[in-house]
């Protein structure tokens, strides 16, 4: 499938994590409702927006198996976990418990928020390796406390590329009273998702990465007992004051839509392509038998992590069900910024080096146009710069 993506021919792409990879005729259908909109902007967001997003939707909503009215289109994962943190409603004592194995900014986006309102972030340890799920769901919920007011987590963690059994700890979160936040900014495309059979309280995942859409799509996603919580990060012309009065004029808000879409789906001039995309992707993905696409890329995660842990004689992170289509692979110490460096100039492999915990490992990505060939470069390429 290498030639249905835009991809450089001389670089081995092992970091799809990262940003993703957008496929030729989903990058197509871009431009094309791009210079849609440039043919009469007038129109097309001053007229059609409204109809065209919630159609994206609908199909969207669909692939997620759940009510249309109850997500609402974002430029990003970050935007939605940012929408969230400041909606909540948090006192001082309050605690957010997390673990050690969330993306960056929103340990940053927790303390920020800490700052401000006087809560506490908690990062749990979960130290490596895991073994069952059921010890990880013990071990985290033993860091609950009667002030514990959210549980954020990642579906699957981005530093260290494991799948959380995020379905038992929402269960156990509900009946305990703590509302769910959860980072999906890796899981669309990579895991089939349900929200429905979930049944998170808030959840936010990114389009353009694994399900392959342009950049700058994402979705949030709400329980609808908590849509009024939901503040917009921006104040447009979907905004409803609470007296119900608009000096500005504001939309209407119709029987047919939720607060959620309403005050959030509406702003002023912006590209909507990148939204409007996604269910080409999806199209996409169903066109190309995706479920065994991602079968193919996890069985080689699994051999590459084991023919890189052969190499280094040290212990694989976690048995292969709590993996997608990334891997983690631990190196010895070395110096990552050189290490990267090396790796990427000298063999042209693009994967990033990963420092968690104050020790070092490789993440490694596997999408539908990565072959044996890359798994074999970079094999080649880490007994290379070990060796050295």
């Amino acid at each position: 499938m290498r030639d249905q993506f835009l991809l450089r021919p001389d670089v081995v792409f092992l970091n799809h994590g990262s940003f993703g990879a957008c496929p030729l005729p989903v990058f197509e259908t871009y431009q094309a409702w791009q210079r849609e909109l440039e043919a009469q902007p007038v129109e097309f967001l001053g007229r059609r927006a409204d109809v065209l997003l919630d159609e994206a939707r609908a199909t969207l909503a669909d692939y997620l198996h759940c009510y249309a009215d109850d997500l609402v289109y974002i430029p990003n994962a970050t935007v939605g976990m940012n929408t969230i943190a400041r909606s909540i409603p948090l006192q001082a004592g309050d605690e957010i418990l997390a673990t050690d194995h969330e993306y960056g900014a929103v340990d940053l986006l927790w303390q920020f928020i800490c700052e401000k309102t006087g809560a506490k972030y908690i990062r749990q340890p979960m130290p490596l390796p895991f073994t069952t799920h059921e010890a990880f769901v013990e071990r985290l919920w033993s860091a609950v406390t009667p002030r514990t007011k959210v549980i954020s987590i990642s579906h699957l963690t981005s530093p260290t590329a494991m799948i959380f059994p995020i379905g038992d700890i929402i269960k156990r979160a509900r009946d305990a009273g703590i509302y769910t936040v959860i980072d999906g900014a890796h899981a669309p495309g990579q895991l089939p998702l349900n929200l429905t059979e979930l049944d998170p309280d808030f959840y936010t995942g990114n389009c353009h990465k694994w399900l392959s859409a342009p950049k700058g799509a994402a979705f949030l996603y709400a329980r609808r007992e908590l849509h009024h919580l939901i503040d917009p990060l921006v104040i447009s012309w979907g905004y409803q004051p609470a007296t119900g009065q608009s000096m500005g004029g504001g939309l209407q808000l119709s029987s047919a839509t939720t607060r959620l879409v309403q005050q959030n789906q509406y702003q002023a001039t912006r590209d909507i392509s990148a939204y409007l995309s996604v269910p080409a992707a999806i199209q996409f993905q169903a066109e190309h038998d995706w479920d065994t696409v991602r079968a193919r890329c996890h069985e080689l995660a699994i051999q590459t992590r084991q023919r890189i842990a052969d190499i280094t004689g040290l212990p694989i992170p976690a048995p292969e069900f709590w993996l997608g289509q990334m891997c983690l692979a631990p190196l010895p110490k070395i110096d990552p910024n050189d290490f990267k460096k090396r790796l990427y100039d000298e063999h042209r492999v693009e994967a990033p080096i990963i420092t968690w915990n104050d020790n070092h490992f490789i993440r490694i990505s596997f999408q539908g146009y990565n072959t044996q060939s890359d798994a074999d470069a970079v094999v080649e390429a880490l007994r290379v710069l070990l060796n050295r």
